[in-house]
């Protein structure tokens, strides 16, 4: 294969790691916390890019003013659902809250749909349609643009970690108990990161809508987003970020090498066999603590 062909699919594979990695992110920030999988983020990155949509659409508002407006509304539903659902399962095996977030992924990607239509929508953010060439390399301008708005924020969100409020967040999910027994809210650092986790989400589906529409496929998201948090560890910012390099480069590869051979539809198999693998010889990750409980 053309050396020159190999080194574009690296480099868009790098950068449409990056912005998976970006929903990633917001289901290992839950995790930090509360020690639960979001298995609903992929439905909310479709929700929250339905609203811009809907907001500079409908609505008539400037992008510059509905993005910013769409990720306050999603903070405020991701921190509804913490109020309203999760805090009613306080004390049930972890398993009826898992099966609590798959319900609403499942609810939120026929609801909004169903609101708004099936049909793609454009989701313009002003990014020219011309490629970028660096040399013989032939890039996607908005693959580019999105990759660097991902990685920005996925740096930001380690150094949030490394803050106070990002300390005692780590502490809930350490042991609950002991923190509310120092005075730590746990119920507010457990709202405020799914709030988080869901401006993220947002985020995400506003830069896969603007290369791909927006429509209900940008739920099917969670499937790269949770192989990426599985491989780097759902407990590691930082794994989140070279797992997502690996996802990317991996899908980009079996796309340009392997579609040839066998017809097509590789993209869709690389994230489930990450999975798998990762989950039979590493399941804590390339990054993640291995907890180890006697018995």
């Amino acid at each position: 294969m053309d050396m020159i062909l190999l080194a574009e699919l690296a480099v868009n594979g790098v950068f449409v790691g990056l912005m998976y990695a970006l929903l990633a992110a917001g289901i290992v920030l839950i995790y930090k916390t509360s020690g639960i999988a979001n298995m609903a983020q992929g439905a909310l990155a479709m929700m929250g890019a339905y609203v811009v949509v809907i907001l500079a659409g409908s609505l008539g508002l400037p992008m510059w003013a509905a993005i910013p407006l769409a990720i306050a509304i999603m903070f405020a539903f991701g921190a509804a659902i913490e109020r309203v659902a999760l805090r009613r399962m306080i004390g049930q095996p972890v398993i009826m809250v898992i099966m609590l977030t798959i319900g609403l992924e499942i609810l939120l990607r026929g609801v909004m749909p169903g609101l708004f239509g099936a049909a793609v929508k454009r989701l313009n953010l002003g990014i020219p349609n011309a490629p970028v060439f660096l040399g013989d390399l032939f890039l996607n301008r908005a693959i580019l643009i999105g990759g660097g708005v991902s990685l920005g924020l996925i740096l930001l969100s380690i150094l949030f970690f490394n803050s106070r409020f990002g300390i005692i967040m780590r502490a809930v999910s350490d042991n609950q108990t002991a923190s509310w027994s120092v005075g730590i809210k746990v119920e507010q650092a457990i709202a405020v990161a799914w709030g988080m986790s869901a401006t993220m989400a947002t985020t995400s589906g506003v830069l896969w809508g603007a290369t791909q529409g927006v429509d209900w496929s940008l739920s099917l998201l969670l499937i790269k987003a949770l192989a990426i948090a599985i491989l780097g560890g759902l407990d590691s910012i930082v794994g989140v970020l070279v797992a997502g390099v690996i996802v990317g480069l991996a899908e980009s590869m079996a796309t340009g090498i392997l579609d040839p051979i066998v017809g097509g539809g590789t993209r869709d198999v690389v994230a489930s066999v990450i999975i798998l693998m990762t989950l039979l010889f590493r399941p804590h990750g390339l990054f993640g603590r291995e907890h180890i409980e006697r018995v």
